[in-house]
Formats: C-alpha cells, sequence, structure tokens
C-alpha cells in the first residue's frame, strides 16, 4: 500500500500548486474551458482514473491521493486561508451604484431567500432519503440546506460577461453570492452548536447571534474599510498600498473571527469600501492598475487551487448505487428550491425589480454552488451522516459547476436575444 510520508506544510503546497499550474496548463493548452471547470474536470478524471486503477489491483496511485489529501484540512484552508482573499477580491470590483440600484433582490435572495432555500431542501431531503435507505434527523438535513444553499459567482461570472448578460443580471448575481456566503456560514454555525450541545436555543439567542455575527461582522468590515481609506490615501506609493491591503484582508479576517464575528461578510463589506470610495478618492492611476492587478491574480490562482481540491476530494466519497441516485434527487430538489426562491422574488417584485424579463432563468440556473458547500459539510462531527450528506454535497457541486456552469452562457445569451427582440 503506498501512501504519502508525512509531509510538511511547504511541501504539502508545493504538490498542489505543482499540480495546479500543471492543470491550468493542460486546460489552456489543449482543452479551452474556462480555467475553474477546466482544472476541476481534469482532476476529477485523474481521481476517477485512480479509483478505476485501484479496482484493477493498482492502487499505489489512489492511496497516495487518499493519503496526501488527509494531511490537508481542505475546511481550514478555503475558510481560514482563501475565502478572507476570494471575497475581498470578488467586492473590489463590484460597483456599489449598481448594489444601491438592486439592493432589493439582493437583499431578498441573499438573505429571505437563503432561509426559505435551505428550509425547502432540508424538508426535501429529510423525506426522500428514508426512501433509499439513509433517513437522518431533521437537524441534520437543516444543516444540508444551510451549507448547500449559499450561491458561488466564482466559475459562472466571467462566463456571464463573455455571453453579453445584461448588467442587471451580473450585479444581482454577484452581490446575492458575496453576501450570502456569510449569512449561510452563520447560520450553518448557528445549527453546528445546536447538533453539538444538543440544546434547542430561544429565538432571542438565535436573533441575539444572528445580530452579533453578522451585523457586527458588517460594523467590523466598515470600520476596516475606513482605517484602510485612510491608510491609502495618507501615501502614494503603490508598494506599500498593495501591502496594506493584504495585510487588512488577512489580519482583518483574523481579528473578525478571535472576536466571533462574520469574517466573509467583513471582508466583503471593506471590499466594496476600498473598491469603491478608496479607488475614487484614496488612489492615484498608477496604484489603482497594481492593486487591481495584485488581486485578479490572487484570485484567480486561489480560484484555481481550490477547484482542483474540489476535484481532488471526489476519491474521498463512497458512492453506493442507491447514493447515487438519492445524488441525483438532490441536484433536482436544489434546483427547484433556487428555481421556487427566484421566482417568487421576480414575479413579487416584479415592477420594484427593474430586471429584464426572463431573468429568473439566468438566476436559477447560474446559482452555483462551490467551494463553501464542500468546507463546511468537512466540518459536520465525522460519521455516517456526514458520509451521505459529503455526496450529497459533491453531487450538487459537482453538476452545478460542470452542466450548469458550462450552459449557463446559452441562458444568458437567450436571455439577450429576448430583450433586443422586444426592443425592435
Amino acid at each position: 500500500m503506498a501512501s504519502a510520508t508525512s509531509l510538511t506544510i511547504l511541501e504539502i503546497s508545493a504538490i498542489f500548486l505543482s499540480i495546479t499550474a500543471s492543470l491550468t496548463y493542460v486546460n489552456h493548452r489543449f482543452i479551452g474551458l474556462p480555467t475553474t471547470i477546466g482544472v476541476m474536470v481534469i482532476s476529477i478524471v485523474l481521481s476517477i482514473g485512480a479509483i478505476f486503477l485501484g479496482f484493477l489491483g493498482f492502487d499505489q496511485l489512489i492511496d497516495y491521493e487518499v493519503s496526501l489529501l488527509e494531511q490537508l484540512d481542505f475546511t481550514e484552508v478555503l475558510l481560514d486561508g482563501m475565502l478572507s482573499m476570494l471575497l475581498f477580491a470578488g467586492a473590489l470590483h463590484v460597483n456599489i451604484g449598481d448594489l444601491r440600484r438592486y439592493k432589493l433582490p439582493i437583499g431578498i435572495l441573499a438573505g429571505l431567500g437563503t432561509i426559505v432555500s435551505a428550509m425547502l431542501i432540508a424538508t426535501a431531503i429529510y423525506f426522500m432519503l428514508p426512501i433509499f435507505g439513509f433517513g437522518l434527523p431533521f437537524l441534520w438535513c437543516l444543516l444540508f440546506g444551510a451549507l448547500i444553499s449559499p450561491t458561488d459567482p466564482i466559475a459562472v461570472m466571467g462566463i456571464l460577461a463573455s455571453a453579453g448578460a445584461p448588467k442587471s443580471i451580473e450585479t444581482v448575481i454577484a452581490g446575492e453570492s458575496l453576501f450570502n456566503d456569510g449569512i449561510g456560514v452563520v447560520i450553518f454555525v448557528l445549527l453546528l452548536g445546536i447538533l453539538s450541545s444538543g440544546d434547542i436555543p430561544t429565538i432571542n439567542y438565535v436573533a441575539h447571534t444572528l445580530a452579533v455575527e453578522a451585523g457586527g461582522g458588517v460594523i467590523f468590515g466598515l470600520v476596516l474599510g475606513a482605517i484602510l481609506y485612510y491608510l491609502l490615501k495618507s501615501i502614494d506609493s503603490y508598494q506599500e498600498e498593495v501591502l496594506l491591503t493584504l495585510a487588512g484582508v488577512i489580519g482583518g479576517y483574523a481579528l473578525a473571527s478571535h472576536w466571533h464575528l462574520s469574517g466573509p461578510l467583513a471582508m466583503v463589506m471593506m471590499g466594496l469600501m476600498v473598491g469603491n470610495r478608496g479607488r475614487e478618492l484614496a488612489m492615484s492611476d498608477q496604484t489603482r492598475h497594481y492593486i487591481d492587478l495584485f488581486w485578479e491574480l490572487i484570485d484567480e490562482i486561489l480560484n484555481a487551487i481550490l477547484f482542483v481540491l474540489i476535484g481532488l476530494e471526489v476519491v474521498m466519497i463512497a458512492y453506493s448505487g442507491n447514493l447515487f441516485i438519492a445524488g441525483g434527487l438532490t441536484i433536482v430538489i436544489a434546483l427547484v428550491a433556487r428555481f421556487i426562491v427566484v421566482g417568487m422574488t421576480t414575479k413579487t417584485f416584479h415592477r420594484q425589480l427593474d430586471l429584464p424579463t426572463g431573468a429568473w432563468k439566468v438566476l436559477t440556473w447560474g446559482g452555483l454552488r462551490g467551494g463553501i458547500s464542500v468546507a463546511l459539510v468537512l466540518q459536520l462531527p465525522i460519521g455516517t451522516e456526514r458520509d451521505i450528506l459529503l455526496a450529497l454535497t459533491y453531487a450538487v457541486v459537482i453538476f452545478s459547476i460542470l452542466v450548469q456552469g458550462l450552459s449557463v452562457g446559452r441562458v444568458a445569451k437567450s436571455i439577450r436575444k429576448d430583450k433586443e427582440i422586444t426592443e425592435a
């Protein structure tokens, strides 16, 4: 049995960075898919190949891959390492004026929509899983609903832009995804605390926790953004200013976590402040260029590594025939829940939303799930329940990225054509 010997953090980082660089080259040179989707496809194919070789008796490769992944804490890497920088980089290029214009759909989808989606998914899988012999307590189903409801804009935003999707739809999807990550994490952590303690909290406790973590994260992010704005405005040297933004993100996220505030929401608010007011009033053209370039590279590199890890982690999942079918039905459930939330929002507030006709199609199909869902499910206590939810999570994540991610551009183009025909 081949396995990776105990490796240092430097060695593990070197291995995964080398794998990521190799796969991005192969994708760019020979395949041509969007980078995040392409590297995940290749890593999944490699993982499936390793599993197949294991069935044939050549288990050295899969044993080494499993041993390597076991030495890497995916949840810690994403939630404590990558997430702060990814959210800041994403918020940095979101126009706050556009967010204000579409604050109603963004607020509804990111807040109430996340909660409603979690409840719908939890209820559906609670009644669906026993049919296949995988009954779970309702609290575990709620945890799954909370971790699978937040959407991930990473793979879809570039595709929507290249497809010429209306700017309003891009803004709503980006804004919703930035904020519902933080809200979803807060809800998940609250439910996980109930699972660990066994105590059902009062409504006042839940409201207080949400207010402190979510509201405190927003306020803390605004304070950090104001401090960073002052520091950037007081000097004109792009090297130091880039370093200040990096220190603000990593240090601010660590401090928010230490104070039990929502780090994701804090990073979003800080990114919006620096990317709008800071960009306009506190940066020279040269500084603006280098900050944009630095964070664009950080975003691309971390996303590539993240999606490679998602693809490689497939070997950690034990699928059976019934669980595979349950995973397929869970994909349908997640899509239906998304359709209901988006449909209710766009239909109820049609006049106020100012979205193009048929926007619900892109908002539904473009609601991809990604690394956040995988990182959260891996935080669950080890056991049969986690194994079941891990398999269901991967089914939804892989389908959404590969199938929805590769086809949402066509849906966006159909919206654009409908709009052009209407205007003509």
